[in-house]
This record gives structure tokens, C-alpha cells and sequence, in this order.
């Protein structure tokens, strides 16, 4: 009788080991849902460049829509970029993903291990104790598998000990879940990265042709003419509604500060890129691609491709944050005093109507949306509304020749 009690004791001292190693593990940081989401995102982008694809399908080969073509092509280059951001995150996540999975089967391996070692203690105190014959059973077995089909075969079993193999059995089950995780999120990861370069490729043809539209459009004099003076109009419309958002955010800055003007137009500019190579230069030049203002209201900044960052040349408050046919995706700034900066043809906007920017912030990525045959940055400063040259205050510059 005490060797049973003392028996009974050293098994409820095995259960209390073998369920803590058995407690729940900490949330995973990284689910399949994570993936799952990112895919229905997925599923949504293809949907708006279907639509978008269908739109310029429906669109006739005449050059008068050439330049609605552009803004279409724009638009499912802007939806093409988010597809691959998209797959670029699902990459990450699945190798977060397979880093963690990978973390977790050497844990439930660690604790497999462990619990099979506590199996064999207890079988050998048992055999020791004379209580059951398992040790045969034990030893005749060809697998761990084996091991545990003999051993529910044996009526003797306590309900302490099947617990053990039940513990062990839902590790193996375990251990088996996870290795088919790793597998399959092994090879979603490989499609994920082969899409990628599906994608790229087809990017970088969409851009070829949504440049080569403004180049086409050169071909004809007469249309062409008639462009430039539709998209002159926009710039001029849209150089109005800057002074008098300029005006307006002037009074809502000078009532705030007790009647007193702003002093934010106080300071000097920063160059907007890390470039300083100008292919074209503020006032009289020639058309680029036959399709570009004569009158030229700004610089463009060459040198640079569809990734690089456009920071604000001063400080002040976005009053424009939006697109047009001839600018495409455009920021304005206003730095007080009737004084703005304009940077066009972005491929993605950084930033939002009324939100504050420091000198240096991030406000964008250069490209070539709206009237643009190439990656470049058209950069305006405007002072008391009025458009001057930006190379008065940027220097350190060189020029194409």
C-alpha cells in the first residue's frame, strides 16, 4: 500500500510537469490571416485594373483622347504599383511567417522529446514498481508509432498513463500540422516572388507606353496645338485656385495669430530631389516631345526614376494634393506670404490637402504622370502669386546640353 501512495505521488508529480510543459503558447505575431488579407487587397486592385483596361479598350485610336488615354494608363500604372507593394508584403509576411513556423516545430520537437523522455521514466518506475509489464512491449516496438498503437492495446493502461500518450500524441499531431505550414508557406512565398517579376515586367510596359502616347502625339501638328492650349489653360486655371487658396489660408493663419501675417515665407529652399540636373529651364525653351508648354513655368529636374523621393523645399501647409491631365499627380505648398512651391508629375502623392510639412519631409515619389514623356520632377516656386525661376535661390546645378 505505501508503494502504491508513493507510486500515485510521483505520477501526479509527472502530470503536473508534463501539463505545464503542455500550457498554451503566446499568440503568434504572424497568421495566415495576415496573408489572407493582403490577397483579398489583391483580388480588389486586379478588379479596378480590369475596369480601368476596359475603359481604355473602349477609348478610339484618334489622337483627341490621347491625352485621356495618358490619364487612364496613369491611373493602372498607379493601381500596377500597389499590386506589387502588395505582393512585396505578402514576400515579407511569408517569411516572417516561415521564420516563426520554423521557431515553432523546433519548440514542439524540444517538447516531443521531453514528454517521450517522461513516457520512459514512467515506464521504467512501473516496471520497477512491478505494477504493469510494459517494459516487453517497449522494447518489441519497431516505431514511435508502433510504440503507441501496442500500447493502447494493453487493458491494463491507468488513465494517468494514457494521459501521458495522449500528450504525446497531440505533439506528433502537432509537429505534423506545422511541417505542412512550413511546406506550403515555402512554396506560397516562391509564387509570390515569381508573380513579382510578372508584375514588374508588365509595369515597366505600361509606363513605356503611356510615355510614348505624348511622344505620339507630336506627329500632328494641328492636335498638337490644340493640347498645348487646353493644358495651358488647366495650368493657368490651376495657378488661379493656388493664389486664392494661398489668400485664404493667409487670413484663417493671420486671425489665428491675433491679426498678425504669417512668417513662414521667412527662410531659404532645399532642392526637392537629390538631384540637381535641369533639362529644362524656367521661361522660353523648346517644346519636349512637341507637346510641352513653350512658356515653361517652372524647371524640370532630370536624373531621376519612378522611386525617387521628392521632399518639401520648405516649410509650410499642403494646399493641393491631387491630379490633373497636365500635371498629373501634383503637390502644393504654402509657405505664407502668397509664396508656394508646385512639384508635378508624381507617381504617388505622400501627403494630403492641410496637412503641415517641414522643410526635407517626404512628400512624394517622382514619375511621370500627366503631360510627361519620362521620370522627371517639374518644380515651381511662386512668390506674391506670381511664377519666378527656381534656379534664383537652388544652385549647385548642371544643365543638359
Amino acid at each position: 500500500m505505501r508503494r502504491m501512495k508513493r507510486f500515485t505521488a510521483g505520477l501526479m508529480a509527472l502530470m503536473v510537469i508534463c501539463t505545464a510543459m503542455l500550457l498554451p503558447q503566446p499568440a503568434a505575431a504572424v497568421k495566415q490571416a495576415d496573408i489572407d488579407a493582403l490577397k483579398s487587397s489583391a483580388t480588389d486592385l486586379n478588379k479596378q485594373k480590369r475596369e480601368l483596361k476596359a475603359k481604355l479598350s473602349a477609348l478610339s485610336s484618334d489622337k483627341a483622347q490621347v491625352m485621356k488615354k495618358k490619364e487612364l494608363l496613369d491611373q493602372q500604372i498607379a493601381v500596377q504599383v500597389k499590386e506589387i507593394g502588395n505582393v512585396e508584403t505578402q514576400i515579407s509576411t511569408y517569411a516572417d511567417l516561415i521564420t516563426q513556423t520554423q521557431a515553432e516545430l523546433a519548440d514542439a520537437q524540444e517538447r516531443e522529446a521531453a514528454q517521450y523522455d517522461l513516457f520512459c521514466r514512467r515506464v521504467r518506475a512501473m516496471e520497477e514498481g512491478g505494477t504493469v509489464s510494459y517494459w516487453s512491449v517497449l522494447f518489441k516496438s519497431d516505431s514511435l508509432t508502433d510504440l503507441l498503437d501496442r500500447l493502447n492495446a494493453v487493458n491494463e493502461i491507468m488513465y494517468a498513463d494514457q494521459a501521458v500518450i495522449d500528450q504525446l500524441k497531440a505533439l506528433q499531431e502537432e509537429i505534423a500540422e506545422k511541417e505542412a505550414q512550413l511546406t506550403a508557406s515555402k512554396a506560397d512565398a516562391e509564387a509570390a516572388k515569381k508573380e513579382l517579376v510578372s508584375k514588374k515586367t508588365e509595369l515597366e510596359a505600361q509606363r513605356t507606353e503611356a510615355n510614348n502616347l505624348i511622344r505620339q502625339l507630336a506627329s500632328d501638328q494641328n492636335e498638337t496645338e490644340a493640347e498645348i492650349d487646353g493644358l495651358a489653360e488647366e495650368q493657368e486655371a490651376i495657378q488661379k485656385e493656388i493664389q486664392e487658396l494661398s489668400r485664404k489660408l493667409a487670413a484663417e493663419q493671420a486671425a489665428a495669430n491675433g491679426g498678425k501675417p504669417s512668417n513662414a515665407a521667412l527662410g531659404g529652399y532645399i532642392w526637392p530631389v537629390d538631384s540637381r540636373y535641369i533639362t529644362s529651364t524656367f521661361g522660353g525653351r523648346s517644346s519636349p516631345g512637341g507637346i510641352g508648354s513653350t512658356n515653361h513655368k517652372g524647371i524640370d529636374i532630370g536624373r531621376v526614376g519612378y522611386t525617387t523621393t521628392i521632399h518639401a523645399a520648405k516649410s509650410g501647409t499642403v494646399i493641393v494634393a491631387q491630379r490633373s491631365r497636365s500635371y498629373g499627380n501634383y503637390v502644393v505648398i504654402s509657405h505664407g506670404g502668397g509664396n508656394t512651391t508646385l512639384y508635378a508629375h508624381m507617381s504617388s502623392l505622400g501627403t494630403t490637402a492641410g496637412s503641415y510639412v517641414n522643410q526635407g519631409d517626404s512628400i512624394g515619389v517622382t514619375g511621370s504622370t500627366g503631360n510627361s514623356t519620362g521620370p522627371h520632377l517639374h518644380f515651381e516656386i511662386s512668390e506674391n502669386g506670381v511664377r519666378i525661376n527656381p534656379l534664383k535661390y537652388l544652385t549647385g546645378y548642371s544643365l543638359s546640353r
